[in-house]
């Protein structure tokens, strides 16, 4: 066998000493294994060439096997950047062109760009998307998590709690290492620790209406974890107003609801389906009616998904639709949205 390696260099760098082609040297390395395998199979296992070249077609085989698999995972990975940097994808200027996907993120998201609905086109939507989420909460947690893991290029996300010890048992984007951290702090960690590839944009400080228009305005798009309807009310005003779609979520208890709202394609917004506050006993907090620890895990990871699907336009968004969750009894609703006649902030439905 060392007789066989020894060949082989010698064609391999022998040959690249006097400028042979690379491929030409590949093809005598694929001859000189031809020629070896035919020796093992051919000649009795005493001959000497049998012995001087292994003494064994299986290890022979064994080898070539491992070469095989490994010249199909390079060929896995040329075409996956083919279908991220090849024809398909829509032709731009030059000063416009994304940055293309390294090898190690064909390699992270390779998952989703095998998926016909996403596909390298839709990973490089999700590489130049921005999107900012409203709490890093019960919601938030989950919901930053995928969206860093999925390749999300920019993640902002704004609040200004600290993590406390009752955090943890929902939060689980916190660690107990982080009590007393801002939440936004303590997210961007875990995040970059996750995904080196993202940006993360912390805003540790509360989202009042004098920030509120510049910040969203900066977004492709809104995800809303937040646990009190002024903010609900703020954030879908804004998202009205820039024309951004808003991904709100809810829980209570054992329940958690989600929906898409987007009034630029003709579709509800939040506060057409919620005109007013109810009033506090009829939505206590989680602090007060209690929730299931995995319950925002399910409701943040939808949010994260129909983030996706928004961005990469993959599948049917839940414009129009409330989606419930009742984890108590194992049951999925569907309730039909439509816009409220005369609503203040989505004018253009009165």
């Amino acid at each position: 066998m060392i007789l066989v390696f020894a060949m082989a260099a010698a064609i391999w760098f022998g040959g690249a000493a006097m400028d042979a082609p690379r491929q030409a040297r590949l093809t005598l390395l694929g001859l000189l294994y031809v020629a070896v395998l035919g020796i093992q199979v051919a000649f009795p296992a005493a001959h000497p060439l049998v012995q001087a070249t292994g003494g064994s077609a299986a290890l022979w085989l064994i080898l070539g096997g491992f070469v095989v698999l490994f010249l199909g995972y390079r060929a896995l990975l040329r075409s996956l950047r083919g279908r991220v940097t090849g024809p398909a994808a829509a032709p731009l200027m030059d000063a416009e062109k994304p940055k293309t996907l390294s090898e190690t993120e064909l390699n992270r998201y390779a998952r989703h760009i095998v998926l016909r609905e996403i596909g390298g086109a839709g990973q490089k939507a999700l590489k130049e998307a921005r999107v900012l989420v409203v709490g890093a909460g019960g919601l938030g947690a989950p919901a930053l998590q995928y969206l860093s893991a999925a390749g999300v290029g920019t993640i902002g996300v704004i609040d200004d709690d600290t993590v406390e010890n009752a955090n943890l048992q929902r939060q689980v984007i916190h660690k107990d290492a982080a009590i007393g951290m801002p939440k936004v702090f303590s997210a961007q960690a875990e995040m970059e620790a996750q995904n080196p590839f993202v940006t993360i944009l912390p805003y540790n400080r509360r989202l009042t209406e004098h920030i509120v228009a510049d910040l969203i305005a900066d977004f492709d798009m809104v995800l809303d974890g937040t646990d009190n309807f002024e903010t609900r009310y703020l954030v879908n005003a804004a998202c009205v107003a820039a024309k951004v779609p808003l991904i709100s979520g809810a829980l209570s208890q054992w329940e958690g609801q989600l929906s898409v709202f987007d009034p630029a394609t003709d579709g509800p917004c939040y506060q057409c389906i919620f005109p007013e506050a109810p009033a506090p006993h009829l939505a206590p907090s989680c602090a007060e009616a209690g929730v299931l620890g995995p319950l925002p895990g399910v409701i943040g990871a939808m949010m994260a998904v129909e983030a996706v699907k928004l961005i990469t336009g993959a599948g049917t968004a839940a414009r129009g639709q409330m989606l419930i969750y009742d984890a108590l009894h194992g049951e999925n609703r569907q309730i039909t949205l439509a816009p409220r006649k005369g609503c203040p902030i989505c004018g253009s439905n009165s």
